[in-house]
């Protein structure tokens, strides 16, 4: 029996569970034994602790626990699988596919186990055989229904719990990559959000919430009513009329009661009731009750009190006598406690998504002053100023006072370096920063102009119409570029909407190409009238590839051969994954070149590019690798061009690097006539001889394909992204077949 409560911890941590679902389990199947023996003792089935003890672990080894491991998994390869890019599955929507797909095969299972235990019970076998398959019918037809109940509850909060820990990894790790906090929050609840429900019915938020309010108050509402109605509750037998609760009869004669009655009601003239009641037999005296005096009148409305007492003493001693029994209490604190460490777990993670970074505390909100408002400045119009003058004002750090004429001229002599301008001119007493550093553009564009050595290209830049002003170069001024002339205005624009995986999407595109963009929508309106695109993700990680060398090739040879070993791979994915709660080592490759040992680390990193999260882990495994026998090992580059990034290489191609995506759109021939203006046949003709084979004529890496460059190129523009990543994203190749 021991064993079998291993294997169950055993196959629920395969599952991804630890401890709390296998104790869930073994609760669960207690409380389904508790609930059978108070079922069968009620029904007066004679059962005694021998036959429980004998047959109980005979019981538990036959009929295991397989039946909930089997609806885990259902629900947890459910969560998995139906996982869309369009909708992450919900808990309740993983549960509910378990259900339906599992759920009729384990009550079939029950069905078989309670119908062989009900032949046993009823075979008439002496020795304890037909009372403990009694039993054990009851507790299959418990552990069944709690299964579907207390076992599926407690599954659900630990998926929430498991989403919450995945949510805080996922945005600490864009943290580490220097995402802001609001951003990575709200990028990693639009991937792990999901629509509410009450009872299967989607809702909004609020509802849901309302609806929580009202299921609680409504409890405590009944709970209160329930406690508050004990004193009262069949209070009313016990109720005379209030007519008689004053009536005060003498003492009578047992032998002679009616007769002494209908006198004394004859002598008074008054109708009289009478009300015979069984005789009330004591079997234990208490002494501290005094004695009953005949010779006094009865007070009626005494009695009527001492029974309501009576009466609700009783059930508040049959409450405390329930607490009072030793096996009720104990299964009683088992379950308060099981609640109140579920309860703190669960609160645990749900603050470890907020408990850092602390919030500050709460300060008064002063009103935002005005902005200040600045005079037109105008520098110092002194003539005949010398340079040693004006060298003298810049040293100074008078420098905006200076005329644009002689900036230009300090410039071109060398005083004044071309990337101190903004510097130069920043003085919030003369003039705002947007207006400094617009007239630090300004005056080098003049200086690029008149530059001796290069006045014969560039001095048309001076009078250009490329625009510098009206821009607020604050934003970009230590942030983004340097030696600002100007900027680029990039007309951005949409194509689409294009459905991806069952999910429309408007796609963003910065370009100066003209039709690139409506190229792009005909392309899409062809394909959504097909059906749209389906894309299933092959490939996930990012690479970095480091090259160190050694003294000589044999000591580069054994490191290779460590690195490639169990051993070595295990302790540098070790030392890679302790720099990150997200990044995963999944392969090492390594390449010798002479006394050069290039190693290619591939890591998952989510949504982000990661290059800052795979730089800590590459420096962290690379430390592990000197501490591991290899202390003469030189790091020549953390990136030793064996990623490869921003490159074209075959190895980008075979293993890839990032996301890799395969995508399929199927077309009607109608929609290539109306649409795209051609058939078929031409276009797979055009595609074999054009991305094929004339790719393949030109050697080309990666590039069997029409223009992907372009729409990726122009889609990083329009984002903000690295367009020089465009060389190894646009590698993919299109086949068509008819």
């Amino acid at each position: 029996m021991y064993l079998t409560f291993i294997s169950l911890f055993f196959s629920m941590r395969r599952l991804g569970s630890q401890f709390w679902l296998a104790t869930a389990v073994l609760f669960s199947g207690s409380l389904a034994f508790m609930f059978g023996l108070v079922v069968t003792t009620k029904l007066d089935v004679p059962i005694n602790f021998r036959l429980i003890s004998e047959g109980l672990p005979f019981f538990t080894v036959t009929v295991g626990f397989e039946k909930p491991i089997m609806f885990t998994r259902a629900v947890l390869n459910g969560r998995s699988l139906r996982r869309s890019a369009a909708q992450p599955i919900n808990t309740q929507d993983a549960i509910t596919a378990a259900i339906k797909d599992q759920g009729w095969e384990i009550i079939q299972h029950y069905g078989i186990e309670i119908g062989l235990l009900a032949m046993g019970a009823s075979s008439g076998v002496q020795g304890g055989l037909q009372q403990f398959c009694f039993l054990a019918a009851w507790i299959c037809l418990f552990d069944c229904v709690l299964l579907f109940t207390f076992y599926t509850a407690v599954l659900c909060v630990k998926l929430e719990i498991t989403r919450i820990k995945h949510y805080a990894d996922f945005r600490k790790a864009m943290e580490e990559e220097g995402v802001s906090r609001s951003v990575a929050e709200n990028v990693t609840f639009s991937t792990t959000k999901t629509n509410p429900s009450i009872f299967g019915q989607k809702a909004k938020s609020s509802s849901v919430r309302k609806f929580k309010i009202l299921m609680v108050g409504g409890l405590v509402l009944i709970n209160i009513l329930n406690l508050w109605a004990i004193p009262f509750r069949n209070s009313g037998h016990f109720a005379l009329p209030s007519r008689f609760s004053n009536i005060k009869s003498a003492s009578v004669d047992p032998l002679n009661s009616l007769d002494t009655v209908y006198m004394l009601a004859r002598t008074q003239n008054q109708e009289t009731v009478v009300a015979i009641i069984p005789p009330i037999t004591y079997r234990v005296e208490d002494i501290s009750i005094p004695s009953l005096d005949l010779d006094e009148p009865i007070d009626f409305q005494h009695i009527n009190q001492f029974l309501g007492t009576l009466r609700r003493n009783t059930v508040l001693e049959s409450l405390l006598k329930c607490l009072e029994d030793p096996t009720i209490s104990k299964w009683i604190i088992a379950a308060l406690m099981f609640s109140i460490i579920l309860n703190g777990h669960l609160f645990n993670a749900a603050r470890w998504t907020t408990k850092e970074p602390k919030p500050a505390p709460a300060k008064r909100v002063e009103p935002a002053p005005a902005p200040k408002v600045y005079p037109p400045f105008e520098p110092d119009q002194i003539s005949n100023r010398t340079l040693e003058d004006c060298e003298l004002v810049l040293k100074e750090k008078r420098g905006p006072t200076l005329t644009d004429e002689e900036l230009v001229h300090l410039s071109l002599l060398g005083k004044l370096p071309g990337h101190a301008l903004e510097k130069t001119m920043d003085n919030e007493s003369l003039m705002s920063k947007v207006d400094a550093f617009t007239r630090a553009v300004k005056i080098r564009r003049a200086v690029v102009s008149r530059s001796p050595n290069t006045s014969a290209i560039t001095s048309s830049l001076e009078t250009s119409k490329l625009p510098y002003k009206g821009y607020n170069y604050t934003l970009v001024q230590g942030a983004c570029c340097e030696n600002v002339i100007g900027y680029m205005p990039l007309p951005v624009g949409v194509a689409g909407p294009l459905n991806i995986d069952g999910r429309d999407y408007y796609i963003p595109m910065a370009t100066t190409e003209g039709t690139l963009v409506a190229s792009t929508s005909r392309g899409a309106k062809a394909i959504n009238a097909g059906g749209g695109v389906v894309t299933v993700l092959t490939g996930d990680g990012m690479t970095r590839g480091p090259c160190v060398s050694f003294p000589s090739l044999a000591r580069a040879g054994v490191a290779k051969a460590w690195i490639d070993s169990e051993e070595g791979r295990s302790i540098l994915t070790a030392a890679f994954n302790s720099t990150s709660r997200f990044a995963r080592l999944q392969t090492l490759r390594t390449a010798l070149a002479g006394t050069y040992l290039y190693i290619r680390f591939k890591t998952t990193t989510g949504d982000a590019m990661g290059m800052n999260m795979i730089s800590k882990g590459c420096e962290k495994a690379l430390q592990a690798l000197a501490d591991s026998g290899f202390s003469d090992m030189v790091v020549i580059s953390l990136s030793g061009n064996y990623c490869t990034d921003k490159k074209p290489a075959a190895i980008n191609w075979i293993d890839g690097r990032g996301k890799s995506v395969v995508a399929e759109a199927i077309i009607p021939g109608d929609v290539v006539q109306n649409v795209l203006r051609t058939d078929v046949d031409a276009m797979v003709e055009l595609n074999i001889s054009k991305n094929l084979i004339g790719s393949a004529m030109a050697g080309s890496i990666g590039g069997f394909n029409a223009h992907a460059a372009n729409i990726l190129t122009a889609i990083y523009l329009a984002t903000g992204q690295d367009p020089a990543q465009n060389v190894e994203s646009s590698n993919c190749i299109t086949t068509m077949k008819k």
